[in-house]
């Protein structure tokens, strides 16, 4: 794997997502059980800024080659996806979030243990 093909994936999904929350956030807040209302679509939104920051920085520097540049990445991502994960594990168990919070899981655990390679596994950047 190399890190370029993980900060495409991280870039893609939060492009993704973002632009979701961005422009229809009521929708897509209500499929992880949110009521709606104008309050909680604005949270939405506050929430797509960050999401499409993280998707284009993610796609800007996928093929950064300073080693030092590479750790700040990884372990930003890192520390990053297991906050989320931990959120979004805390939210589905707890039943704030309904069962499709088990999909942001996943996400986390994907990126997460993209990270983690990158971060244990990996041969260190020369």
């Amino acid at each position: 794997m190399r890190l370029s093909n993980l900060l495409l994936l991280n870039a893609v999904i939060a492009l993704v997502f973002g632009i979701g929350f961005l422009l229809i956030p009521g929708s897509v807040l209500a499929m992880y059980g949110a009521a709606p209302g104008p309050q909680i679509n604005l949270t939405g939104q506050f929430f797509a800024v960050e999401l499409i920051h993280v998707g284009v920085l993610a796609w800007l520097i996928r093929s950064v080659s300073d080693g030092l540049a590479q750790r700040a990445i990884i372990v930003a991502g890192l520390v990053a996806n297991l906050v989320g994960l931990v959120v979004a594990l805390i939210g589905t168990l707890t039943g704030v979030l309904n069962s499709f919070g088990w999909s942001a899981v996943v996400i986390y655990v994907v990126l997460a243990l993209g990270y983690a390679y990158f971060q244990f596994m990996s041969p260190r950047p020369s």
